[in-house]
């Protein structure tokens, strides 16, 4: 029997729900959001700071509910995405210097959802991106399949994975 690797006793896994958000500036931790449906992740990492963060926002837009939105802005693609960039320019992160990946805005009804809220969020989290100038690094929306990601702060590398595939993503550099 072999060793246990003691690194991975050190981890600590930090949940992302659903209208929520997370940074983290502590390289022992895994950031991580389930079941990206309609709603979209917005995963952004500072290699240089080592600072991350994940915002799982479920609606695009907070006008629907204000009072929702001033107890719960992360549930708001609108009052979430500021809130994410600030927390992580609060622990030292660049903009200029992020890397961003974006996953869900799945049409999770196929196709028969009126209000086309997953193709709304996408919509919402790619404009607040090009109007700051922000880089993409990488984009998994769409379609009609769930999606869940995994943020290691110490290396930047993102775990997606999906019913169909698990694939690496790097944020670094």
């Amino acid at each position: 029997m072999s060793a246990p690797n003691l690194a991975s006793l050190f981890v600590q896994r930090v949940i992302v729900g659903v209208g929520d958000m997370a940074v983290s500036n502590n390289p022992s931790v895994i950031l991580s959001t389930y079941a990206l449906g309609s709603c979209i992740g917005v995963i952004a990492y500072d290699s240089v700071s080592k600072v991350g963060g994940i915002l799982h926002f479920m609606l695009p837009d907070s006008t629907i509910s204000p009072d929702k939105a001033v107890k719960q802005p992360a549930m708001f693609g609108n009052t979430g995405l500021p809130l994410l960039f600030k927390a992580m320019v609060g622990m030292k992160a660049d903009p200029h210097r992020l890397r961003l990946f974006v996953a869900g805005g799945a049409g999770m009804l196929g196709g028969q959802d009126p209000f086309k809220i997953g193709e709304r969020n996408s919509t919402v989290a790619f404009d607040y991106i090009a109007k700051y100038g922000l880089a993409l690094r990488h984009r998994e929306t769409g379609g009609s399949i769930n999606r869940t990601v995994h943020l290691e702060i110490g290396s930047g590398s993102t775990n997606l994975k999906t019913p169909l595939a698990n694939e690496q993503i790097s944020l670094a550099g």
